[in-house]
């Protein structure tokens, strides 16, 4: 029987998460602070700037399951994890500089050209990061320190990018070109040294299976992985659920609470809960199973946004409670289901012969992107409709009420559905690590279709013994 393979060390950990750090950094100005520049610093049209971001946003959702497939089958000597996150990373941290930081008179034709590539590099970057992550244990429990360190410099680096606007003023730097110039040096510099240390630092994953399918036949066996599909389900469900209060929590503070100055501090109450929340998280995990404990934190999510519909107008303090909660809940969801998807991975494995972890994260990273269009094109068209739009000067009661609805109610009937699918999930500890040790023992086959019942050895399609 073969020797269960080392777990990496806390260095080892801390070297292979640093990209996360200013990855999460880079997400905040992109996706808030550039279409305000874009329209009030450079004076171009608000529907021009949409436009342009529309189309870099539909080549980013394109270019996912294409980077996924060749970040798995394009193998060099020196390895492919650390080529494609070498490679990418320099191109990210350009391609954002020169977003950030556009020369005087530039058009929506700098935005689209700069703003693609940064598209394509970026998920280059997160899929080979995210599947070296996916492979560096292949334990259960390992799996989930891998993703807690991660995910714990992601949140982080969310934590940076808020405070970052708040802080330069205070160096007299107010301006939105001063915000966007700190980013630009921060991920410039920050995401190519980061990922140079993952480089030197952390091994290449050895892989188990190199067997090659076709395309459509490789899709095909992605979406018969049973487990796979419930827990991108679940995962794209509770991603939607987080995501309509994430787009609407300026305007239930600002708004429905009538309290815009706590807009930012409450912001940050969120983030410092979910860090904290992580190593709890993970003790839990490890004491019950990660399924289990991932549903427990959607449940305590619920709990708390069930009291947000009926605040009203100076109701702070009972709502940073909520947001203590609901922040504490998240750390849950940024390291939970991560680590799950890589014991989904081995099912795949198992079956298909092949080792493809970036075309599994390429759907992971287009759940998130789908999730969180999808909370501001449920949101905003349904506000409008019911009598909330601030920018024209229109807030009615009714349109408070439907606000309070999108950010606390219809979030919580779509955890609910999330932990229905999670509760039960069919890999626990003892299938997923039987299943990894089955991998490891089977010598490795050639060909491009191995015998799904030689390759699967455990059942995986229903519930195990977790309790």
């Amino acid at each position: 029987m073969s020797r269960p393979a080392a777990e990496p060390s806390t260095g080892t950990l801390l070297a292979y998460a640093l990209p996360a750090l200013p990855l999460a950094v880079l997400a905040l100005p992109f996706y808030v602070l550039v279409p305000a520049f874009y329209s009030e610093g450079l004076g171009l049209p608000l529907a021009a700037v949409g436009q342009t971001l529309l189309l870099v946003r539909i080549l980013d959702a394109a270019s996912d399951p294409v980077t996924g497939i060749l970040a798995d089958r394009f193998r060099p000597g020196f390895g492919r994890r650390r080529l494609w996150l070498l490679l990418s990373a320099p191109m990210t941290a350009a391609a954002a500089f020169m977003v950030f930081r556009p020369p005087e008179g530039a058009t929506t034709m700098h935005l689209l050209l700069w703003g693609g590539l940064l598209s394509i590099a970026w998920t280059a970057t997160q899929i080979a990061h995210g599947a070296w992550g996916a492979e560096l244990s292949r334990s259960y429990a390992g799996r989930t320190r891998v993703a807690a360190y991660r995910e714990g410099l992601t949140v982080a680096g969310t934590f940076i990018a808020l405070a970052t606007p708040a802080l330069l003023p205070q160096f007299g730097l107010p301006g939105q070109r001063d915000v966007l110039n700190a980013f630009a040096v921060t991920v410039g510099i920050g995401l190519p040294l980061a990922a140079l240390i993952t480089v030197l630092a952390v091994p290449e994953p050895v892989e188990r299976r190199r067997a090659r399918k076709p395309f459509m036949e490789g899709l095909r066996e992605v979406f018969a992985n049973a487990p796979f599909r419930r827990l991108l389900g679940a995962f794209f469900i509770n991603g939607l659920a987080n995501g309509l209060p994430g787009a609407l929590f300026v305007f239930f503070v600002s708004r429905r609470l009538e309290a815009p100055d706590a807009v930012g501090p409450l912001l940050v109450l969120y983030f410092a809960c979910a860090v904290l929340g992580v190593p709890i998280w993970l003790k839990l995990a490890a004491r019950t199973s990660k399924h289990r404990a991932w549903a427990l934190g959607m449940g305590l999510a619920i709990a708390a946004f069930v009291f947000a519909p009926f605040l009203g107008p100076g109701d702070v303090a009972v709502f940073a409670v909520i947001t203590a909660v609901t922040g504490f809940a998240l750390g849950a969801d940024v390291v939970l289901p991560a680590s799950i998807q890589a014991d989904v991975i081995d099912v795949d494995t198992a079956r298909s012969g092949e080792e493809r972890a970036g075309f599994y994260i390429s759907f992971w990273t287009l759940a998130t992107k789908l999730a969180l269009a999808g909370g501001v094109g449920i949101a905003f068209p349904l506000l409008a409709a019911s009598g909330f739009d601030p920018a024209q000067g229109i807030v009615t009661e009714r349109g408070l009420t439907v606000l309070a609805f999108l950010y606390a109610g219809l979030p919580s009937l779509l955890k609910i559905a999330a932990v229905a699918l999670v509760f039960r999930f069919p890999l626990d500890r003892a299938a997923a690590d039987a299943l990894a040790r089955a991998l490891a023992d089977q010598p490795e086959r050639g060909g491009s279709d191995p015998d799904p019942a030689e390759a699967s050895p455990a059942p995986v399609d229903r519930p195990t013994s977790a309790r």
